[in-house]
């Protein structure tokens, strides 16, 4: 499902973690863009008993990773075979996630429909991003 408003976009999409040596896992995420934050995408994946992982990063990352293999530091991105990979890095483990190409891609068309590439400069608040830094 996903749900276009006036400043975001978001879609619920099925990921499988990939485990050397065990069946994939099945993970549901949300994926969320907001205009408030125009240069980064959040995704929260479901972890099981309620809780959940949330990660936030450029939005550059996905939409060139629907193209060619993207990111050298804690998140990775490469398309193959019809299937998207993510790579996830922290202090507490690493994961390597799969979906399928035409949900992230039509989430990546979507948010291009609300601000595109380019134009994200655009929909920040300067004054108010400063007034909160020096607050």
């Amino acid at each position: 499902m996903v749900t276009v408003q006036t400043d975001n976009v978001v879609s619920d999409l099925q990921f499988d973690l990939l485990i050397a040596g065990a069946e994939r896992l099945k993970v549901a995420a949300h994926v969320s863009y907001d205009t408030r934050d125009p240069f980064a995408v959040s995704v929260s994946f479901e972890a099981g008993d309620g809780q959940r992982v949330e990660w936030t990063f450029a939005r550059d990352l996905l939409d060139q990773g629907l193209w060619q293999e993207i990111g050298d530091g804690d998140v990775k991105v490469w398309p193959h075979a019809g299937a998207i990979f993510l790579s996830l890095c922290s202090p507490s483990g690493k994961a390597i996630l799969e979906t399928r190409r035409p949900g992230l891609a039509d989430f990546m068309a979507r948010i291009q429909c609300v601000v595109p590439v380019g134009q994200e400069a655009d929909h920040v608040d300067f004054d108010r991003e400063l007034e909160s830094l020096l607050s």
